[in-house]
């Protein structure tokens, strides 16, 4: 996905962040932290990773399936790419 190097350097932050964010877990449990602020951790963890997810997908559709250049081939190719990636992730 060439189309991911415009944006790659602010991906890349976003996945430093939740390698913080899932120390802070590992930390957490390690340490014998209490519960209630694990899950609170853990949490974050996944609204991060669903926010890079977004990202992610939003980049993709306007890349290979919106944008006004692409043939129907291409965009019914990225579509389906879209479909499987949501799928895994639906999992």
């Amino acid at each position: 996905m060439g189309h991911l190097t415009e944006n790659n350097e602010a991906l890349v932050m976003r996945v430093r962040r939740l390698v913080g964010q899932l120390q802070a877990v590992e930390r957490a449990l390690v340490s014998g932290e209490d519960c209630a602020k694990t899950l609170h951790l853990a949490a974050a963890v996944r609204g991060a990773i669903n926010g890079l997810i977004d990202e992610l997908i939003a980049d993709h559709v306007k890349a290979h399936v919106s944008a006004p250049d692409l043939t129907q081939a291409e965009r019914d190719e990225g579509a389906e790419a879209l479909i499987a990636a949501i799928r895994r992730y639906a999992k």
